[in-house]
């Protein structure tokens, strides 16, 4: 019974119930105008419908009195995008104008039905009431009650369910709308990836540096070298604590542009920082790099900064070989270093993965293993 009765309690039923009368306000003003022709505001609700900017109207009503509360209630306030929208929207008011009838109907006569059969019960017959016009008094009637308060129950809970089905099904997003989210969560998932990416390049590469200068000055035992160890592994933290920020920075706030993110014009305190931890870095650079189109730009330092971290990881300080050219629309990237026992297969770890990966997204490719007798990273990616 408790159960039965629990939709009574719930504060959604009332406000359903409010949204199935709201439209018959304006009918009645209507009817004091022109009773004759009550039909006229079901009529007019055609041309209503519509209106483009009506849709957003009916999609807020909806979702502040149908499913209050609700963070997706599954019904779109966007204005209506085309024709198949406008016609969902006019289907929509007319059947928010029945039910709106039906529950009216229902509020007004089955609370006076039941009080109705009260009075026969209690030997009384009313004569305003055609249906219990020939009804004669006696007190079995009393039984016959509670019938039209669970009707009334059962209409204004169930009529209340119906138009919510109803809404979401023709106040719901068009099939643009749901392309267009579809593709928003896209880009989400596509930006946690590169925001994860990014945080295991940047930080990644400054704790490498980190335990390679601590290593080296601990073995060296030269107070000159430890003095341009500790600085060089100040600088790396200072640099891994600003994209560190600066991520944290756009996991807060998800509009804030991307353009601070370093591009291969910065690449200069990549190949430092490698020369600080011990490597011998041979950089060449051809091309104007300026012109490179900022993702392209931005993604090819940190395939840059991945290979010479895993150098660093893996290799130690050893000769390193890197080639940055720009030329026929392509930029080419290449990092070379003498192969060693400790790599001496290709590379499955996800640093790897993630430098195949930045190159597949923009639509260009990656080799990373063995070549020649060296370890090769080689990303060659479109510039258009």
């Amino acid at each position: 019974m408790a159960r039965f009765l629990r939709p009574l309690l719930r504060g959604t039923t009332y406000t359903r119930l409010l949204h199935l009368w709201v439209p018959i306000l304006i009918v009645s003003l209507w009817l004091f105008i022109s009773p004759g022709t009550p039909y006229a505001p079901a009529l007019a609700l055609i041309p209503v419908g519509l209106i483009p900017a009506v849709r957003i109207g009916e999609g807020v009503q909806a979702q502040l009195l149908l499913t209050p509360g609700l963070e997706d209630a599954g019904i779109s306030v966007a204005p209506s995008a085309t024709w198949r929208d406008r016609g969902r929207t006019v289907l929509w008011l007319e059947a928010r104008m029945a039910l709106g009838w039906t529950t009216t109907f229902a509020c007004v006569w089955l609370p006076i039905i039941t009080y109705q059969l009260i009075e026969i019960a209690r030997g009384r017959v009313p004569d305003d009431v055609w249906l219990l016009k020939e009804a004669t008094p006696h007190g079995w009637y009393a039984l016959l009650v509670p019938l039209p308060l669970i009707a009334l129950y059962a209409v204004v809970v169930g009529l209340g369910s119906l138009a919510t089905l109803l809404a979401r099904k023709l106040l719901g997003p068009s099939r643009a709308e749901q392309l267009a989210a579809l593709e928003e969560r896209t880009e989400q998932l596509l930006e946690r990836n590169r925001i994860a990416r990014e945080l295991h390049d940047s930080i990644g590469h400054a704790l490498t540096v980190a335990v390679v200068q601590a290593g080296a000055a601990r073995a060296a035992g030269d107070p000159e070298f430890t003095e341009r160890a500790l600085g060089a592994i100040e600088e790396t933290g200072r640099a891994a604590l600003e994209d560190l920020e600066r991520v944290l920075g756009v996991l807060r706030e998800s509009e804030r542009p991307v353009s601070s993110r370093p591009t291969l014009v910065d690449a200069d305190r990549l190949l430092e920082s490698a020369r600080a931890s011990g490597a011998k870095v041979d950089a060449e650079v051809t091309g104007p790099l300026e012109t490179v189109p900022g993702p392209v730009s931005r993604e090819g330092y940190r395939i840059l900064q991945e290979a010479l971290t895993n150098v660093l990881r893996h290799a130690g300080s050893v000769p390193v070989r890197v080639r940055i050219g720009v030329a026929d629309g392509t930029l080419d990237l290449e990092v070379r270093n003498p192969l060693t026992a400790a790599i001496s297969g290709p590379g499955r770890g996800s640093g790897l993965r993630g430098i195949r990966e930045r190159a597949a997204l923009l639509g260009g490719r990656a080799h990373t293993g063995p070549d020649e007798g060296d370890w090769q990273v080689h990303a060659e990616l479109p510039l258009g």
